[in-house]
């Protein structure tokens, strides 16, 4: 069965651009580890909760915004074996990072409902 990884990413308004070419410059490593679909999203209509929200998830900060991603792997044996690589591999050492990834949330998900596929 098919597994995700999702991501919730603080990112500073003005590195929209540097953020969107760090995602393209990923996929077709992710690719080449087995990865099907990489989706990234550009926060736009993100409301501030009463207890809770994608903001405070992240500690964003004035300026920042949040991008909600994900990335869909054929099964979490390829996804486990793709991180292995991911921190053996050089191309990874010169990998821009336009946001502070210590903020950065993220988890591996089995699919429970999948309606409405292409």
């Amino acid at each position: 069965m098919s597994y995700v990884d999702g991501f919730v990413i603080p990112v500073p308004m003005g590195r929209k651009e540097d953020y969107h070419k760090a995602a393209a410059l990923m996929w077709p490593i992710m690719k080449e580890w087995g990865a099907l679909r990489v989706v990234e999203c550009w926060g736009d209509d993100v409301p501030d909760g009463k207890v809770t929200d994608f903001k405070r998830a992240v500690a964003a900060e004035s300026g920042e915004n949040v991008v909600f991603s994900w990335v869909l792997w054929p099964s979490k044996d390829v996804r486990d074996a793709a991180h292995k690589k991911m921190h053996e591999d050089p191309r990874m050492e010169d990998m821009p990072m336009p946001f502070d990834g210590k903020r950065m949330i993220f988890g591996g998900f089995n699919i429970l409902l999948d309606e409405g596929k292409d």
